[in-house]
C-alpha cells in the first residue's frame, strides 16, 4: 500500500511539474511582450527605459484606427450573417427525412479541413474570374464563407441534446410551431447560438490568410495592418497594440461568465 501511494505521489508531482512548464511556455512570451511594450527602444535588443510613448503613438495613429474599425465592421457583419445561415441550416438538417443530409454535412466540414491558404487562393481566383472589385465586400463574403461551417457545427451540437417531446407537449397545450420555436426551442438553443456567434466573431477578427487574398488596395483589417507594421520594423508599437488586445480579451472573459449564467 505504501509503495502504491508513493508511486501515486510521484506521478501527481510529475503531472504538476509538466503542467507548470506548459503554462510557463505559453505565458512567459506574453509577459515578455507586455513588459517590452513599455520599452523605450525601437528595436527589441535590450531595455532602454520605461515609457508610455508607444501607447500614445497608437492612439494618434489614424491608419491603425481605420484598420481596427474595418476589422470590427467585417467581423460584426460576417458574424450576423453566418450565424443566421448556420441557425437555418442546422434546423433544416434536423429533418431525418432530408435525403441530401450526408452530402451537405460533407460540404459543411470541407472548409474545416481545407488549408486556409488553399481557401484564400480559391476565393481570390473566384473574385478575379467574376471581375468583382476587391475590397470591403469581398472580405465580408470570404469571412462569411469560412465562418458558416463553424456556426452550423456549434449550433448542431446544441440541437443534438434537444428534447423533441417538448414540441408534442407544447402542441397539446395549443401552441403552433411558430410559437413553440420562439417560446420554447429558441431560448433553449440560445447559448449555442451565442457560442457560434462568438466563435465566428473571433475567427473573423483574427483571420489573416483569407483576408490577405480577398482584400484590395486601400482596405486593411487589423491583422493585415499588424503584418505590414512588423515588416516595416514597428515591433514595439505592435507590442503595445498586442498588450491592449490581451487586456481586452481578459476583460471580455471575465464579464462573459456572469452574462452566460444569466442567459442559461
Amino acid at each position: 500500500m505504501t509503495y502504491q501511494s508513493n508511486i501515486k505521489r510521484f506521478f501527481d508531482g510529475f503531472n504538476i511539474v509538466i503542467f507548470t512548464l506548459i503554462l510557463l511556455f505559453l505565458y512567459i512570451p506574453i509577459l515578455i511582450l507586455i513588459i517590452y511594450s513599455f520599452n523605450d527602444s525601437k528595436i527589441i535588443s535590450g531595455w532602454s527605459g520605461f515609457t508610455f510613448k508607444y501607447y500614445k503613438i497608437l492612439w494618434e495613429n489614424e491608419n491603425l484606427k481605420n484598420a481596427f474599425l474595418n476589422s470590427l465592421l467585417v467581423a460584426s457583419i460576417s458574424t450576423i450573417i453566418s450565424t443566421t445561415i448556420g441557425l437555418i441550416t442546422a434546423l433544416g438538417l434536423e429533418n431525418r427525412y432530408f435525403k441530401a443530409k450526408k452530402f451537405i454535412q460533407g460540404i459543411i466540414f470541407l472548409p474545416l479541413v481545407m488549408p486556409d491558404i488553399l481557401m484564400g487562393i480559391s476565393i481570390a481566383m473566384l473574385f478575379s474570374f467574376l471581375r468583382f472589385p476587391m475590397g470591403r465586400m469581398t472580405v465580408i463574403i470570404a469571412h462569411i464563407t469560412f465562418c458558416v461551417s463553424y456556426t452550423i457545427i456549434v449550433i448542431q451540437s446544441r440541437l443534438k441534446g434537444f428534447d423533441h417531446t417538448l414540441q408534442e407537449a407544447a402542441m397539446d397545450l395549443g401552441a403552433n410551431k411558430t410559437k413553440f420555436f420562439w417560446k420554447v426551442k429558441f431560448p433553449i438553443i440560445l447559448p449555442g447560438i451565442l457560442a457560434a456567434a462568438l466563435l465566428a466573431f473571433t475567427l473573423s477578427l483574427d483571420d489573416f490568410i483569407i483576408t490577405f487574398f480577398s482584400t484590395g488596395r486601400g482596405f486593411n483589417t487589423l491583422p493585415i495592418y499588424v503584418e505590414s507594421a512588423i515588416r516595416r520594423g514597428s515591433v514595439t508599437t505592435i507590442n503595445a497594440l498586442s498588450t491592449i488586445m490581451i487586456l481586452l480579451t481578459l476583460f471580455i472573459t471575465i464579464i462573459s461568465k456572469p452574462i452566460r449564467k444569466m442567459i442559461i
